[in-house]
């Protein structure tokens, strides 16, 4: 918060005149978020960008404080770094514009039809259908991965087999 000697060094006629740095931000962070909110309709680009610039500004502060009006140097900078930042995104936009779509085909209905009938087995039987039909794994292989017996692996074969022909068949059925 200002104080009554700093808000006298603050005039509507021009710059401040030997205000800390600290006083400066307090005086002119609002009024320049404000400006750059409504060139960049966006708050919170607005503040960074202000933020920055004042960043920039302390880091320079000796310099800054000098100059006839502190407050429009910030204020370009700021405008600067929005700008800039509109830019990038401008390029980067433009860019993503000129990239080719890759169209990945949809899945037919019969793939859809076994993917929802292989989602409907319990987790054994899937697995083993998946690694046998779709993997090519021989029964021995999903055996040992599983820490089964080969009958096990055989009898979830089976039953997964059983309960995808019922299905596929029935969906078959209400198709046609």
């Amino acid at each position: 918060m200002l104080d009554g000697d700093a808000l006298g060094r603050l005039s509507d006629s021009g710059p401040p005149r030997s205000l800390g740095f600290e006083e400066f931000y307090a005086a002119f962070f609002r009024p320049l978020t404000i400006q750059l909110y409504a060139y960049t309709n966006d708050m919170a680009t607005a503040q960074d960008m202000v933020q920055e610039a004042f960043c920039r500004a302390l880091a320079r502060w000796k310099r800054v404080s000098a100059m006839d009006d502190p407050a429009a140097w910030v204020r370009r900078v700021a405008w600067n770094l929005a700008t800039s930042r509109w830019r990038r995104t401008r390029t980067a936009l433009l860019f993503a514009q000129r990239q080719r779509e890759e169209h990945a085909p949809s899945p037919s209905p019969d793939r859809v039809a076994l993917a929802r009938a292989l989602n409907a087995l319990p987790a054994q039987q899937r697995r083993a259908v998946i690694l046998h039909y779709l993997a090519d794994l021989p029964i021995n292989e999903i055996a040992r991965q599983e820490g089964v017996a080969e009958g096990t692996v055989k009898s979830w074969l089976h039953r997964g087999r059983t309960v995808l022909a019922a299905q596929l068949t029935d969906k078959e059925n209400h198709r046609g």
